[in-house]
């Protein structure tokens, strides 16, 4: 007898990570294939000489992935006026000088390594977090998402940071779940020393722990309740700290606001130590500021000629942006607009991270979107930072797969997803600036 579809998908989700991990690995040797054949055919001449590993991998040797491999071959430089490499953070490319040096001094090689495999664990923590939240269909198009995003190119070697920070940062989140405290706070503070967007991390730690105290508050509450008995004990008495509470289902929407607010008073030294997140970007900061005089360097740095993101309204308002619509400069704006679709399509997306997920998950979200769209000049680059706010990916398969939505909707999302994802890759491989 043929199995009934529902059963199907919850042997799928029961085994979601794993499923993931063979469709990552799987969408690897695809896209490699697919960059390989076009950049032997189209591409521009290899212009670094010591891209000596597999061809595969070092057609993925794009872009920024110069810097780290400067990096990790010679430490940081910094030069006031001028682009420097002290605007990268620094966990990516110190795993990228250990793989770098076990391999015998080939960076190149490392860092896309380093990628594959962060990426690899980072969808697999993505896979976990979405079936305990999400009905099995959704969840399974939850990954779906993450795996076909345009910009999701990123993780399937190249050698930029995007992977680790995500690894990272669902690590942390998924070791607070769990109640790990302290091993969150750590894990954190390599979030906050890998990407600008870090401190959204430690923000949302700390809110997701408050929250945490609110829906435990709740549920002790709602025993009470059923248990219903005795003197002293009402239908809003709320069982001590200790007692054990049967579990109950995540909401459907999140906390009252001032159930999250009372909850704070409550947090003790366990949840305190989730600051221990901050650590990354105060060693960050403290190292700059010893070394090189300007504890915020990498962002002085930006406004160098050639990146041209300094802080202010000319960067705040996009007036680079606007000029290149404007002026009908296409080439540029082919590369532009779509980034600025896929942050207006995340912004969008924010209200039901609120609703599905919570506070933490929300404010972890606003912050993450808001520090590139706030910060660049014309959205380039944001393509990919709107990947590291994961819940609006799971956010994304909630609306797809909605009751009222048909059902061919999303395939044909998918379908349209996976061909940006190849014309991106093609792009980025050939020395297109994508993102």
């Amino acid at each position: 007898m043929t199995q009934p579809r529902g059963d199907l998908l919850e042997v799928v989700v029961r085994r979601l990570p794993l499923y993931t991990l063979a469709a990552f690995l799987v969408g690897t040797v695809v896209l490699s294939t697919l960059a390989w054949a076009t950049y032997a055919t189209v591409g521009p001449p290899i212009s670094h000489q010591y891209l000596d590993g597999p061809a595969w991998l070092d057609v993925w040797f794009q872009g920024d992935s110069g810097w780290y491999h400067s990096i990790a071959a010679e430490g940081y430089s910094y030069t006031p006026g001028q682009q420097s490499s002290i605007a990268f953070f620094p966990v990516f490319p110190l795993l990228v000088l250990a793989v770098g040096q076990v391999l015998g001094g080939d960076y190149s090689t490392a860092a896309g390594l380093v990628t594959l495999v962060c990426a690899s664990g980072a969808l697999m923590l993505f896979a976990d977090w979405v079936r305990a939240r999400l009905a099995p269909r959704t969840a399974v198009v939850a990954v779906a998402v993450a795996l076909l995003y345009p910009y999701s190119f990123f993780l399937y070697g190249s050698g930029y940071s995007d992977a680790s920070f995500l690894l990272t940062t669902l690590g942390a989140f998924a070791l607070l779940e769990r109640r790990h405290y302290v091993l969150a706070g750590l894990v954190g503070a390599l979030a906050t020393a890998g990407r600008p967007v870090g401190v959204a991390v430690a923000a949302g730690l700390v809110v997701r722990a408050a929250e945490l105290i609110a829906e435990e508050r709740s549920a002790r509450r709602d025993a009470a309740a059923l248990v219903g008995s005795g003197a002293g004990t009402g239908a809003h008495a709320e069982p001590p700290d200790g007692v054990a509470v049967p579990p109950r289902p995540l909401p459907s929407r999140p906390l009252p606001l001032r159930a999250l607010v009372d909850a704070v008073p409550r947090m003790r030294w366990r949840e305190a130590s989730l600051l221990l997140s901050g650590a990354g970007l105060v060693a960050w900061m403290s190292y700059l500021g010893v070394r090189f005089g300007d504890p915020v360097a990498f962002a002085t740095v930006q406004g160098a000629p050639g990146w041209n993101q300094g802080a202010g309204p000319y960067t705040w308002f996009k007036v680079p942006f606007i000029g290149t619509l404007l002026k009908g400069i296409w080439h540029d704006a082919v590369l532009l607009v779509p980034q600025a679709l896929a942050c207006l399509a995340a912004v969008l997306l924010v209200r039901t991270v609120w609703r599905r997920f919570g506070w933490g998950y929300a404010a972890y979200t606003v912050i993450a979107l808001a520090i590139p769209i706030i910060g660049t000049k014309d959205f380039m680059g944001s393509g990919r930072y709107v990947l590291a706010a994961f819940p609006v990916l799971a956010a994304a398969a909630v609306v797809l797969t909605g009751d009222r939505r048909p059902r061919r909707l999303v395939p044909v999302v998918l379908a349209v997803l996976l061909v940006g994802l190849c014309i991106a890759t093609v792009a980025f491989v050939n020395g297109v600036e994508v993102s």
